[in-house]
């Protein structure tokens, strides 16, 4: 069973909240889903207008997972149940509270396709503000004036380039699933996120009627910090200009087939703000009711619950990024759901040799599929948790936050891409791209492998080129001798000077980036001029 994937010992304090076992959770199916109030053709009805431009970028039409349970239904139940506790829209289901005979009753309505029992016991609607969950990560320690850990942590996905390149992950909205996010309204850190707004929404689906999410549990916080933290000589995280969603749905008191019900209800939710970015340091084999365990056949990419809520997810044009699990020293040794999603990105952990952590979960998938995709820090990650100053804990919680900081940064830089096209160029930087597996997946990922594309190899980086050629758009790339900056110029065939700049790049290993604006059709002569070296290109701007 993996509950937070993060290499942890609980320590649980109960005092207080109202609890009660008499009743227990079930997820009720619909077959159909019968409208009268909304319709696809009005799709600002059903979704904000970020979501709406997600999907235009994408070439995904709303549809009818897109529409609400049937209200034609709700009022049918309501009556028959203890307690709503939410719906699903993509699911077609609603969640409730209710008694094994109540539930008898609704199983035989004629709208009613299957209903599941997802949860022992319920928890109230009110939270008194005094229950907690501490964890203790076994391998954090307080940490005094050593920041070689996070600078490592950056260093290898190319983090200070995308920096150094102005890519902080600003515009760019990530939606995090977690058990609770104790203390980010405290820590100094994270203050920047409240002083500039960046949290733009919370929620809690374990208990629907709370409002604050800013306590239970640190799991949350420790995940969050590694993507939007900022405090330079401590930890600066690779997204810390992002927008965050924040939403609780693991329950740390229990373990229920219920939690994954959550998890697609948070994604419908971030969805429908417009989340660009899902990160997920969560993961699901075992319940506390063994009824409700999955097999290692069941990583199949389509049987899990929470894994069809993430692959409808991406449909939707979200980028997935799920922690891969802590199993691979234990028996059960490979993924937990729902990192065997197609359309995905499971994130698997490496140590500070870039080796597989010995917990890393391995794939490959039940039908075939290599997981995990990609792999970062995990063994002795930098997080911060609590307190006024962060620590170190371990775990492929924290090298999953770590790729979607990454994305994020290199979709601000890419906006035009499609969530393949991200996927794609992500991939293709890892550092076992040509010979993917199923401990590392493709490798460490890097940010200016995958915005530049792969490196040049010692005999390419010999010769000058320009691309493309011709050039459609207005991004042209320039590969030009040895330095890390150059002169750049157009001129025309009749020697006038249009362009006339400096260009700097980050190593010669990569080419000068430069954008050809307001130039019209024709044929143009490209001068690259540094210390060293001239040459001259033709250039045809179609």
């Amino acid at each position: 069973m993996v509950k937070r994937i993060g290499l942890v010992i609980f320590l649980v304090l109960l005092m207080g909240a109202s609890i009660s076992y008499a009743q227990d959770r079930y997820a009720i199916h619909y077959r159909y889903k019968p409208q009268t109030t909304f319709s696809l053709d009005a799709p600002e009805q059903l979704l904000l207008e970020k979501s709406l431009d997600r999907r235009m970028r994408e070439g995904v039409r709303v549809d009818s997972m897109d529409l609400p349970v049937s209200p034609k239904y709700i009022e049918a139940i309501t009556p028959l149940v203890n307690k709503i506790q939410y719906h699903s829209k993509w699911l077609n289901a609603s969640v409730v509270v209710a008694t094994e005979a109540q539930m008898a009753k609704i199983a035989g309505l004629p709208f009613v396709r299957e209903t599941v029992l997802v949860g022992r016991g319920f928890y109230a609607d009110t939270y008194d503000g005094k229950k907690e969950s501490l964890r203790i990560p076994v391998s954090v320690r307080l940490k005094s004036k050593r920041t070689e850990s996070y600078d490592f942590q950056n260093e290898i996905l190319g983090i200070p380039a995308m920096h150094e390149a102005g890519f902080t992950g600003a515009g760019v909205t990530i939606a995090v699933f977690d058990a609770g996010f104790n203390n980010v309204d405290k820590i100094s850190a994270m203050q920047h996120l409240f002083e500039k707004d960046r949290i733009v929404a919370t929620r809690d689906f374990v208990t629907p009627a709370v409002t604050d999410v800013f306590r239970m549990d640190g799991h949350g916080t420790a995940s969050l910090s590694v993507m939007a933290a900022f405090e330079p000589g401590q930890l600066v995280a690779g997204a810390y200009d992002a927008n965050y969603i924040l939403c609780i749905t693991e329950d740390v008191q229990s373990e229920y087939k219920i939690e994954e019900y959550n998890w697609v209800r948070a994604a419908e939710f971030a969805d429908s703000l417009g989340a660009d970015i899902i990160n997920s340091s969560l993961g699901y084999n075992r319940f506390d009711d063994a009824a409700m365990n999955y097999s290692k056949e069941d990583l199949d990419g389509e049987t899990a619950i929470i894994t069809q809520g993430a692959v409808i997810a991406a449909q939707k044009g979200i980028l997935v990024v799920s922690s891969a699990g802590n199993e691979g020293n234990g028996s059960w040794e490979t993924i937990t759901a729902p990192a065997d999603a197609a359309g995905i990105l499971a994130v698997g952990s490496v140590t500070n040799q870039l080796e597989k952590s010995s917990f890393s979960s391995t794939g490959p998938t039940a039908d075939g599929r290599i997981k995990p995709d990609l792999v970062a820090l995990g063994s002795g990650v930098t997080i911060w948790r609590q307190g006024d100053s962060p620590g170190f804990s371990s775990g492929t919680s924290f090298s999953s936050p770590q790729v979607a900081a990454l994305a994020a940064g290199l979709w601000q830089a890419r906006p035009e891409w499609t969530r393949e096209q991200l996927i794609e160029s992500l991939l293709a930087s890892g550092t076992r791209s040509e010979e993917p597996d199923s401990e590392l997946g493709y490798g460490v990922p890097h940010f200016l492998e995958a915005y530049y594309g792969k490196i040049l190899d010692q005999e390419e980086m010999k010769r000058a080129f320009i691309y493309p050629n011709p050039l459609d758009g207005q991004e042209l790339f320039i590969h030009h001798g040895n330095e890390k900056g150059c002169r750049f110029r157009v001129i025309s065939t009749a020697g006038q000077v249009l362009a006339d700049e400096g260009l700097h790049r980050t190593s010669p290993n990569y080419p000068y980036q430069v954008r050809i604006n307001h130039i019209p059709p024709g044929l143009y002569i490209i001068e690259c001029r540094d210390n060293v070296d001239k040459q001259n290109f033709r250039l045809l701007v179609r």
